[in-house]
C-alpha cells in the first residue's frame, strides 16, 4: 500500500459523524504515515507568510538561574478551580484539576486536586511521629528519619475523590469547564513505602482484619481499612511525581490506596491502629457512603469504577471552524488497566476504538485519542471506556436507574459534550 492509500484509509470514516481511523495515533502511525496526515491536521494553523523578524527575547540575555523552577508567564492562567468554602467553614472544602488544560497522564504538582477538612497543617518533619499499635506484638513509633531509611518504591496511580463529577446526575446540565464538573481527579508517581513492610515488622495479631487511619491535620480525619488492602498495595507516600509531599497533599507522609476513594487515602497520617472490626468513624457514617432510592445506605464502597471523560475538544476550548481535530480525554478505572476506549461523535448512534497512549498501567490515568473531521454542523461527542475486567462505563440513565439520583459519591456515567455549529462547547447529559 503506498503512503498516499494509507493516508486516504486512515482519513476514511470508521463511524458517524466524522470520526476516523485510529491508526493515526498508534505506537510508530505517525512515523508510518509521514507528514501527509499529520499535516491535514495542522494546515489550518499553517501559513505560507515570510518568516517574522527577530523576536525581542533573541535580542538580550533571558533570566538567570533559579534554585526552584517556574512556569512560563504566559501560563499563569493555568490554575486551579477552587471552590469558596461554606460559611463557618474555613479551611474546608476542595479544589479542582484543570483537566482540559493539560496534556499527558501526569499531573503537576501544583495543579493536583485538593480535598480538605480542616484545613492544611503547617507540619515540621522533625517532630512528626507515626504510631502503629493496637492488636500487634511491637507497637511501633517511626520518626521521619527513620521511614526514610526504609526501601521504598515508586507507582504511576490516579486519586479521585468519590464526589467527583457529581453534577451528571444533576436535573438539568450544569455548565462548567471539564475541570469544574470532573477536576476532582489527578494522577502522580507515588513513591513510598509499602506499608505492609511495617505492619509486618509491628506483628500483626492473627484477630485483627481492619485498620484505623488517623490524620494530623485538624480535623484528625479517620477512615477504616481492611487489612487485605493494606498488605496488597497500600502505600506510605513520602514524594509525588519526585519531590516531597506538598502540604496540601499530606506533607510530610500520607497513605496511598491505589484505585480506592480519594478520602480513605489519609493525609498527614499520625496513627495506624490494627482493629477487629471496622471503627465507624465520623467520617465514615456521616458522609462516604452511597444513599439508595429506598433510604438504606452502602458503606465501604471502596473502589472508584471505571470511567472515562473527553478533555478536548470540551467547556471552555472553543473550535476553530470546520476541520480536522483530535479528540483527547482520559480513562481510569479502580479495578485495573483500561482495555478499551470507544467515541461517538453522533450522540451514541455508532462508535469507534480510540487509540490508547502508551504506557497504560494499573489504576492509573490512560490518554486516549481519536481524529474527528468535524463539519461545523452540531455535533455530540462521548467516551466510553472498557476495563481488564471487561466492564463497561455506565450510561447515565443505567446509573441513575441502579443508584437513584439522591446518592452523591461514585459517579461513573458517561459524560456528554454538545459542540455546536458556533464553535461553543457546552455539557449535554446523554
Amino acid at each position: 500500500m503506498s503512503q498516499n492509500q494509507q493516508i486516504t484509509s486512515t482519513l476514511e470514516p470508521v463511524a458517524g459523524n466524522g470520526l476516523l481511523h485510529r491508526r493515526l495515533f498508534l505506537t510508530g502511525g505517525a512515523a508510518t504515515l509521514g507528514a501527509g496526515a499529520l499535516g491535514l491536521l495542522t494546515a489550518r494553523h499553517v501559513t505560507a507568510a515570510p518568516p517574522p523578524e527577530v523576536p525581542e527575547w533573541m535580542k538580550a540575555p533571558g533570566a538567570p538561574l533559579s534554585g526552584y523552577g517556574r512556569r512560563s508567564r504566559f501560563e499563569a492562567g493555568v490554575q486551579r478551580y477552587v471552590a469558596t468554602p461554606a460559611a463557618g467553614t474555613t479551611g474546608a472544602g476542595a479544589s479542582r484539576t484543570p483537566l482540559e488544560r493539560l496534556n499527558g497522564m501526569i499531573t503537576p504538582n501544583a495543579l493536583h486536586f485538593e480535598r480538605h477538612h480542616s484545613g492544611i497543617p503547617d507540619i515540621d518533619p522533625e517532630q512528626h511521629r507515626l504510631l502503629i499499635h493496637g492488636l500487634v506484638e511491637r507497637p511501633l513509633v517511626f520518626s521521619m528519619d527513620a521511614l526514610h531509611r526504609y526501601p521504598m518504591v515508586s507507582r504511576i496511580q490516579f486519586l479521585e475523590c468519590s464526589g467527583n463529577s457529581r453534577t451528571i446526575i444533576a436535573a438539568a446540565p450544569q455548565s462548567g469547564t471539564c475541570g469544574q464538573l470532573h477536576g476532582l481527579l489527578s494522577c502522580s508517581e507515588w513513591t513510598g513505602i509499602p506499608l505492609g513492610v511495617l505492619l509486618e515488622e509491628a506483628g500483626v495479631d492473627p484477630q485483627g482484619r481492619w485498620l484505623l487511619m488517623e490524620g494530623a491535620d485538624a480535623a484528625a480525619m479517620t477512615r477504616s481499612v481492611p487489612l487485605a488492602k493494606a498488605m496488597d498495595d497500600a502505600l506510605l507516600a513520602i514524594y509525588q511525581n519526585g519531590e516531597a509531599l506538598r502540604p496540601e497533599q499530606g506533607y510530610p507522609v500520607r497513605l496511598f490506596l491505589p484505585g480506592w476513594e480519594g478520602n480513605i487515602s489519609v493525609k498527614w497520617l499520625r496513627r495506624i491502629a490494627v482493629t477487629r472490626e471496622p471503627t465507624m468513624t465520623r467520617d465514615e457514617t456521616s458522609k462516604y457512603t452511597d444513599l439508595l432510592p429506598d433510604g438504606r445506605s452502602l458503606m465501604f464502597t471502596f473502589e472508584m469504577g471505571v470511567k472515562s471523560v473527553i478533555t478536548s475538544p470540551s467547556p471552555g476550548l472553543a473550535m476553530q471552524g470546520p476541520g480536522l481535530y483530535e479528540i483527547s480525554g482520559l480513562a481510569w478505572s479502580g479495578a485495573g488497566r483500561i482495555r478499551r476506549v470507544e467515541i461517538s461523535a453522533d450522540g451514541g448512534e455508532s462508535w469507534a476504538e480510540a487509540a490508547l497512549t502508551e504506557p497504560v498501567l494499573s489504576k492509573a490515568l490512560t490518554r486516549f485519542r481519536l481524529p474527528w473531521r468535524w463539519d461545523g454542523g452540531s455535533a455530540v461527542i462521548m467516551s466510553r471506556a472498557v476495563d481488564e475486567t471487561g466492564t463497561v462505563q455506565p450510561t447515565r440513565e443505567a446509573l441513575i436507574a441502579e443508584k437513584g439520583t439522591r446518592f452523591a459519591y461514585h459517579i461513573n456515567g458517561i459524560e456528554g459534550w454538545q459542540v455546536a455549529a458556533n464553535n461553543e462547547v457546552t455539557n449535554v447529559h446523554v
